[in-house]
C-alpha cells in the first residue's frame, strides 16, 4: 500500500501571482515559508496552476515507487506541489539523511563563524588541540576547518569512517588532494568546543528550532552521528538553502557564507562546495576514487542545481532558477549498485522530473 498526497486540483494561492490593476503587469509570486510553530500548515500549489504537464505526473510516481522510495516532495516558491508517501511511510515517519546531512554541519559551521566562535580559515588544531590526527605535526597544522568543508584535508580516505586520531593518517598536504572522507565530522567537535555546548544543543538552538524542523535528532549509528527527521523537515532545510540562509526575512546563516558553500570550493573537484554537490561544472570527482570525470554531475538536471546527497539515495535538490526544492527519502534505488552519494538514479529521476515542466 502506498499513501500519497498530490496537489493537482484546487490549491491555496495566498501570495500567488497577481496583476497590478493600473497596468496589468503580473507581479512575481512571493516566496512562502511554512510557520515554525509545529503545526502542519503548509501552502500548496497545483501542477495545473504551474502550467506543468499533468500527464508526466503518474510516470514519475510509478518510477519512484519502483525505486524503493519512501517519500517525495516538490516545492516551488516554498509551496508543496507534489507530496507522496509509499509503503506505510507517512508525513510523520522519521528517516535518516545519511550524507545529505553533511550540509547541516556545513550550515551550522557557518552560523558559528557568524557568531565569531571560529574562522574556517584557521587550522583545526587551533580549536581541538594538536594530536587530533596521527599526521606529523607540521602536516596536521596545514589542515584548516575549510579543508574539512571542502574534503581536501589530505587524510587517508581508505581507512573507513573512524575519526579517532590513529585512523586519521596523512596521505598528502591539505589542499592538494580531494577525497570524500568522514573527517568533516570534526567540525561538529569544533563547534561544540568553541560554543561550550553539545553539538546537538547548538544545532537545535541555532538551526533546527529556528526553521521549525520539529523533532529531528542526531542518532548514533555504527560510530556515525546521523540526522533523522521527517521529509517535511528535510524540505524546510531545502527551502532555507534555496533562500541562501534566509528564513522568512530572518538570517539563519550569512548569505555570503552560503554563496561560498554552494560554489566550487577548490580546484580539484569542481562539483563540490562546502559539503554540497554542484551540478553544471566541467568535471567532477566521486567518492572512493581519484579519477576525474568530464561533464556535469547530473546531465538531466538544471545546470544551476546544487544538492545534498546521501547513501541509499537520500536527496535534497535545490534549483534556484526554478525556485524549486526536491526531496527524496527511501531505500537504495538500485540495490545492485549502491553508492555513498551520487548514483545513476539521480540522472534517471531528473529525466522524469524534467518531463513535468519541459
Amino acid at each position: 500500500m502506498k499513501k500519497w498526497i498530490l496537489f493537482v486540483g484546487l490549491a491555496f494561492t495566498l501570495g500567488a501571482c497577481s496583476s497590478d490593476s493600473s497596468d496589468n503587469t503580473p507581479t512575481e509570486e512571493t516566496m512562502y515559508f511554512p510557520p515554525s510553530d509545529g503545526t502542519n500548515t503548509w501552502e500548496t500549489k497545483s501542477v495545473a496552476d504551474l502550467g506543468w504537464n499533468q500527464s508526466a505526473v503518474q510516470p514519475l510516481l510509478d518510477y519512484l515507487e519502483l525505486k524503493n522510495t519512501k517519500s517525495f516532495i516538490i516545492l516551488v516558491n516554498g509551496r508543496i506541489v507534489i507530496e507522496q508517501y509509499f509503503n506505510g511511510h507517512t508525513a510523520n515517519s522519521p528517516w535518516y539523511w545519511a550524507s545529505a546531512g553533511k550540509t547541516l554541519t556545513a550550515t551550522v559551521t557557518g552560523i558559528a563563524q557568524d557568531e565569531g566562535l571560529l574562522n574556517i580559515n584557521n587550522k583545526v588544531s587551533d580549536y581541538l588541540g594538536t594530536g587530533w590526527t596521527s599526521a606529523p605535526l607540521a602536516k596536521e597544522n596545514l589542515i584548516s576547518c575549510k579543508n574539512l568543508l571542502c574534503m581536501n584535508s589530505g587524510l587517508n580516505d581508505a581507512l573507513g569512517d573512524d575519526v579517532s586520531p590513529a585512523n586519521l593518517q596523512y596521505v598528502a598536504d591539505a589542499g592538494t588532494r580531494w577525497a570524500y572522507h568522514n573527517v568533516y565530522v570534526k567540525l561538529q567537535d569544533v563547534v561544540a568546543q568553541t560554543s561550550g555546548q553539545t553539538w546537538s544543543t547548538y544545532f537545535n538552538t541555532k538551526l533546527r528550532d529556528r526553521i521549525g524542523m520539529t523533532g529531528g535528532a542526531w542518532i548514533q549509528s555504527d560510530g556515525l552521528s546521523v540526522y533523522w527527521s521527517t521529509s517535511r523537515n528535510m524540505a524546510r532545510f531545502g527551502l532555507l538553502a534555496l533562500n541562501k540562509g534566509n528564513w522568512n526575512g530572518t538570517t539563519i546563516v550569512n548569505q555570503s557564507f552560503f554563496n561560498d558553500a554552494t560554489t566550487t570550493s577548490q580546484n580539484i573537484n569542481l562539483a563540490y562546495g562546502y559539503l554540497w554537490w554542484l551540478n553544471g561544472k566541467a568535471s567532477f570527482h566521486l567518492p572512493q576514487t581519484q579519477l576525474q570525470f568530464n561533464g556535469p554531475l547530473i546531465p538531466n538536471a538544471p545546470s544551476d542545481m546544487f544538492a545534498a546527497l546521501g547513501k541509499n539515495d537520500q536527496k535534497i535538490y535545490v534549483i534556484p532558477s526554478k525556485k524549486m526544492v526536491v526531496i527524496r527519502m527511501g531505500e537504495v534505488a538500485n540495490p545492485d549498485n549502491p553508492t555513498f552519494a551520487l548514483s545513476g538514479f539521480d540522472n534517471e529521476l531528473w529525466d522524469k522530473i524534467s518531463d513535468l515542466y519541459q
